[in-house]
C-alpha cells in the first residue's frame, strides 16, 4: 500500500466486506445489509405457531449418546405410532407438454434433466387437481430462481388474470421472473422469511382477491410447516372472517358469452372453481425433515394424541435423515462420509434436493450398531411418514382433503414425496396415508 493510502475498515453492518473509513457514514446509508423499513406484509412470527417453553427440554443429547435401550424404546414408540399408516404411497409420476421441448433438449446435463422431470411432474399434478387455470394467484414458497412459477406461466399461455408471488428469504442470482412480460401475468418477488409473511397485507392479493394456489419444489423442513400455516391459518381464516367476496367467486355469473366461449376453446373453463375459497389448493414437494422444528410443526396435536411430544419429535426428525443420507456398511466408510459432511459444513455449501449424503447435519454420525443399514433406512422413511401424517391431520382439521404421493422416481430425487390438498368441497385427491 502507498504511504498515504486511504484506510479500509470492516463494515460494522456486515464484516464480510470493507469500506473506506472516510466514507463510512455515506456507506451506512446505502449498504445492502442496513436495516430497512419493514413492509406491511411483515408481521413478526405470524406463522411461527405457539411457543410452549415447558414442553421443550433445555438440552437434548445427540443420537450418538443414546444407549441401545433408549434407542430401542424410541424405535418401539415410532413403530407403534405408525401402525395402520400406509408406508407405500401411490405413484403419481406425471409430466406436462409445456416442458416437452426442454426435457428433450440434448444440451441438458444430468442435473438439469432431473430438475425438469420434477418440475414437469409437479405441473402435471397441479393440472390433475384442476388448479391450472385463469383467475388465480400462485404463491411459490422457497421460490429460489422461480423456475416452478416459470413453467406454470408457460403452461397457462394467455390465461387471464394470473398472478405469481415468489417468496424467498435470501437474495437469489439468475432469477427467471424478469423474463415474463405477458400482459395477463403479473410476477412479484418478496424477499421475506415465510415465518413473518402475512398474505392478507400484500396489495396485489387484497386488491384482486383471487383464490391462492400454494406451490413449492423441495420446501425444506420447517419451511413447509410455516407455509401451511401461512396459507391455512393466516390467510384463509382471515379472509373467511371478513366474508370477502372475491372477483373469482362471481366469475361464472359475470362472464360475457364471448368470455365463456374463449375459455371453453382454451380448455380453461373446467379449471374455474365452482365455489370460491381463499386457498384453492396446495401442491408442495417435501424435503429435509431433519430440519423441522417442534415449535413451528403443524402436527403437534397429532403427535400428542399418539402419546408423543417434543422429545420424541426431536429424535424422529433427526432419524428421518437415515432415509436419504447414503449410509455405508463399514465404519471406515461411515467415517469418511462424516468427514466429507464436516468439510461441506466448513466450506458453507449445501445440496439437499437430490439426496445422497449431502445432508449437512450430525444426526447420522455414530449410528446405533444393532441396526442394519436397511433397517435404518426403513426407520428413516417411517419418521418422514409420521411427520408428514401430522401435516395431513392438520390439513384435514382445517377443512382440506390432503394426500401424499410419489411424484418422481427415487433415482431422480430421494426426496420424492408430494403433498397435495384441496378444500373439502372440491374434487379431492385420494387420501393415501
Amino acid at each position: 500500500m502507498e504511504e498515504n493510502a486511504r484506510k479500509r475498515i470492516l463494515c460494522p453492518l456486515d464484516p464480510k466486506h470493507t469500506v473506506y473509513e472516510d466514507q463510512l457514514a455515506k456507506h451506512l446509508k446505502k449498504c445492502n445489509s442496513r436495516e430497512r423499513p419493514k413492509p406491511d406484509f411483515f408481521i413478526q412470527d405470524i406463522n411461527a405457531g405457539l411457543k410452549d417453553e415447558t414442553e421443550i427440554p433445555e438440552q437434548l443429547v445427540p443420537i450418538s449418546f443414546l444407549s441401545e435401550e433408549q434407542m430401542g424404546n424410541l424405535i418401539k414408540k415410532l413403530r407403534k405410532a405408525s401402525e395402520g399408516l400406509n408406508s407405500t404411497l401411490k405413484d403419481q409420476i406425471m409430466s406436462h407438454p409445456a416442458l416437452h421441448d426442454a426435457l428433450n433438449d440434448p444440451k441438458n446435463g444430468d442435473s438439469a434433466t432431473k430438475h425438469l422431470k420434477q418440475q414437469a411432474s409437479i405441473l402435471g399434478n397441479i393440472e390433475k387437481l384442476k388448479l391450472l387455470g385463469p383467475r388465480r394467484c400462485f404463491v411459490e414458497f422457497g421460490a429460489g430462481k422461480g423456475k416452478l412459477s416459470h413453467w406454470v406461466d408457460i403452461a397457462l399461455k394467455d390465461a387471464e388474470k394470473v398472478h405469481f408471488i415468489l417468496v424467498e428469504k435470501v437474495t437469489t442470482r439468475f432469477k427467471v421472473d424478469g423474463k415474463h412480460r405477458k400482459k395477463n401475468s403479473v410476477f412479484e418477488r418478496l424477499q421475506i422469511d415465510i415465518q413473518h409473511l402475512c398474505l392478507n397485507k400484500i396489495p396485489l392479493l387484497s386488491k384482486e382477491k383471487l383464490p391462492v394456489v400454494g406451490i413449492g419444489k423441495h420446501l425444506c423442513g420447517v419451511a413447509t410447516d410455516l407455509a401451511l400455516r401461512c396459507l391455512v391459518e393466516t390467510y384463509a381464516a382471515s379472509c373467511e372472517e371478513r366474508n370477502e367476496e372475491p372477483l373469482a367467486k362471481r366469475v361464472k355469473n359475470d362472464k360475457t358469452e364471448k368470455e365463456i366461449n374463449t375459455l371453453a376453446k382454451e380448455g380453461n373453463e373446467k379449471n374455474i372453481p365452482e365455489k370460491w375459497t381463499p386457498v384453492a389448493g396446495i401442491v408442495i414437494a417435501l424435503c429435509c425433515h431433519h430440519r423441522c422444528d417442534w415449535r413451528h410443526y403443524v402436527g403437534k396435536e397429532y403427535f400428542r394424541a399418539l402419546g408423543l411430544g417434543a422429545v420424541e419429535f426431536h429424535y424422529f426428525q433427526r432419524m428421518s435423515s437415515w432415509a436419504t443420507c447414503g449410509m455405508q456398511k463399514t465404519s471406515l466408510e461411515a467415517s469418511n462420509i462424516s468427514t466429507k459432511r464436516k468439510d461441506k459444513q466448513n466450506d458453507g455449501s449445501e445440496e439437499h434436493d437430490d439426496g445422497g449424503y449431502r445432508i449437512t447435519d450430525d444426526s447420522t454420525e455414530s449410528l446405533p450398531g444393532f441396526l442394519t443399514v436397511e433397517e435404518k433406512k426403513k426407520i428413516g422413511h417411517l419418521c418422514k411418514l409420521l411427520i408428514d401424517q401430522g401435516r395431513i391431520n392438520y390439513l384435514q382439521q382445517k377443512g382440506f382433503n390432503p394426500a401424499l404421493q410419489y411424484y418422481t422416481d427415487p433415482l431422480v430425487s430421494l426426496e420424492n414425496v408430494l403433498l397435495t390438498a384441496l378444500p373439502n368441497h372440491s374434487s379431492s385427491p385420494e387420501t393415501t396415508a
